[in-house]
């Protein structure tokens, strides 16, 4: 039987389907303009991170094995160039916030989001430094570009012959490069900002050493490695490659280490300071800086000090709780008998993280040895991050002169693989993130991450759990210490006496190693920071989070969620993971 419908009711059926009709067409409007503020953003990133990536070969090198992939076909073969801040970089900068603010957060998807605010917030940061002084320091014995470059020159893969010849004209460059460094250190010297003598000797010390072999180079012997075993190539090819190596390496590369160190000696005596930054003009607020840009923490100094004194006073105190309890673990602690091999550590390591971290399909790897002529050079083991389109060349290079055994080795390699750097590459570069996040990793997050993860390694090696609780917590203390004396002598303008006296009171009394210590924090300013704090940022992060969930709380879904926001400042790793 039929229903009879009022007028009424008609027409409130009709206002029905109108309201209906416009919320669709609402729904349907809105989900259109997501997707083209999506598509907006993603073209707007991919023309920033083509632009950026291209500014630097070697950068460009080792983010990307086939640029053209990315739609990058030209581009000049350049070490770039080391210089101050400019007015032009200034506007840049201010163009490119102009340009982020125009696009709608809520119309973007969360990864948009996330990279969004990682950019926006990387742009706020820089300006804020843009009328500080130079005091940005390119050169270092440990960490600076005359130490590095060689090292990236000679693990430079050769993919396809492109590579090879991009790889001499970036010898070729060097001298140019050198220059616009020695350009920047002359305008720091005449701002007041130069670096003392005694590491201005260091590093020209390192330099001598590095051409004192002339074409003997180990360079050398590495490229004709390399072209022997490219696909291809001739015997007479091979051999004359060599030869153009050779005579790059003695026309180029030499001559431009050997006007380095000329550079250098003729600018000593114009660095007065022989402290920290705090002595240089705005020292201080570059020291807040890197905080900022190279650890990703927005805390002041002063919180972060706190937080690093109240983790010492605990790790002190469980260890003489440990050690009242039990005398015997010191003794256990220097009688390691684990003799397995680096990869039955990493295949170990695979699958005791299982219980803590997130599943992740095994990736394939490579062990590989630092090459004999490379091992003074290298630290005892380090992964090398493959480029964003190439995954399976992961590679973990143990340094065969180190003397890296047992407990050591095995957290050593959980901090390079896994569940350290390989590991937490491998686990977002399949979540397929925009290139242009590979511009923006803080250091605090990528080695906080690492130095964090390797502290459940204790765990997983050792079955006598004290005498893994003492091994971290000792480990703990040392890296709080070295982080405690870098506040102390960038921002607080400590003394060598005064870090001495510090260090004394934790029984390291020995001049040479007080003297060493200091040293090496001079020259790196806020490097301990982006591992040490790093790993107690995300400490603190599991603690929250922890708290916010509750009973429902998963140590392997809190590290899942924070590999798939990936590296970022804290803020915004903060912000993503407990909004």
């Amino acid at each position: 039987m039929f229903q009879k419908f009022s007028f009424s009711r008609r027409r409130q059926l009709a206002v029905l389907a109108c309201i209906l009709a416009l919320f669709l067409g609402a729904a349907g409007f809105l989900l259109l303009s997501r997707a083209q503020e999506n598509r907006k953003f993603s073209e707007f990133t991919r023309d920033f991170f083509a632009g950026e990536i291209t500014s630097d070969t070697l950068s460009l090198h080792y983010t990307l094995a086939d640029p053209a992939v990315f739609g990058i076909q030209d581009y000049p073969v350049t070490l770039g160039c080391i210089s101050s801040r400019s007015g032009e970089q200034n506007a840049a900068l201010e163009n490119l916030s102009s340009s982020l603010a125009s696009f709608s957060p809520s119309r973007l998807s969360r990864e948009n989001r996330i990279t969004l605010d990682i950019m926006k917030l990387y742009c706020e940061t820089a300006l804020e430094a843009a009328d500080l002084p130079p005091l940005y320091e390119p050169l270092s014995p440990s960490l600076g570009v005359q130490a590095q470059l060689p090292v990236l020159l000679a693990e430079y893969a050769f993919y396809d012959e492109q590579d090879i010849l991009d790889y001499l004209a970036l010898l070729k460059d060097m001298p140019s490069y050198f220059s616009s460094i020695l350009d920047y250190e002359k305008e720091k010297a005449d701002a007041g900002c130069f670096m003392s003598d005694t590491s201005a000797d260091r590093i020209t010390e390192q330099c001598s050493a590095f051409i004192a072999g002339g074409e003997h180079n180990y360079l050398q012997t590495i490229f004709q490695e390399k072209i022997s075993e490219f696909p291809g190539l001739t015997e007479k090819e091979c051999a004359a490659l060599s030869e153009t190596h050779r005579k790059l390496l003695t026309d180029h590369v030499l001559p431009a280490y050997q006007s380095l160190i000329n550079g250098l000696n003729s600018l000593k005596g114009r660095g007065t300071n022989t402290m920290g930054l705090s002595y240089y003009p705005q020292g201080q607020e570059y020291y807040e800086y890197l905080l900022k840009s190279e650890v990703g923490v927005y805390d002041s100094p002063e919180e972060v000090e706190n937080m690093l004194l109240a983790r010492l006073q605990e790790d002190v105190s469980a260890i003489h709780a440990l050690l009242s309890k039990d005398p015997g673990l010191i003794a256990k602690a220097y009688s390691d008998t684990d003799t397995r091999s680096p990869q039955e550590m990493l295949l170990d390591l695979q699958e005791k993280i299982s219980e803590d971290f997130p599943a992740l399909d095994a990736p394939e790897y490579e062990i590989k040895y630092v090459h004999e002529d490379l091992e003074e050079f290298l630290s005892p083991a380090f992964y090398l991050t493959p480029p964003l389109d190439l995954e399976t060349s992961n590679s973990i290079y143990i340094n065969g002169a180190s003397d890296l055994a047992g407990t050591e080795l095995y957290t050593t390699l959980a901090h390079e693989g896994f569940p350290g750097h390989l590991y937490q590459t491998v686990f977002f570069e399949r979540t397929d993130p925009n290139p242009v996040r590979s511009l923006f990793e803080p250091g605090g997050y990528v080695e906080g991450w690492a130095t964090y993860t390797e502290s459940y390694a204790y765990g997983y090696a050792l079955s006598d759990s004290a005498l893994a609780e003492l091994l971290l917590r000792n480990r703990s203390v040392t890296l709080c210490l070295y982080s405690l004396i870098d506040l102390g002598i960038h921002y607080h303008g400590w003394t060598p006496d005064t870090a001495s006296e510090f260090l004394r009171g934790f029984g390291i009394t020995d001049p040479d190693t007080c003297a060493e210590i200091y040293q090496y924090i001079i020259e790196t300013p806020a490097n301990y920071l982006k591992y040490y704090v790093g790993s107690l940022c995300f400490e603190q992060l599991r603690e929250e989070f922890r708290t916010q969930q509750g009973n429902d709380f998963s140590l392997k879904d809190f590290h899942e969620k924070l590999l798939r926001i990936g590296p970022a400042p804290f803020p915004v790793a903060e912000k993503y993971l407990l909004g």
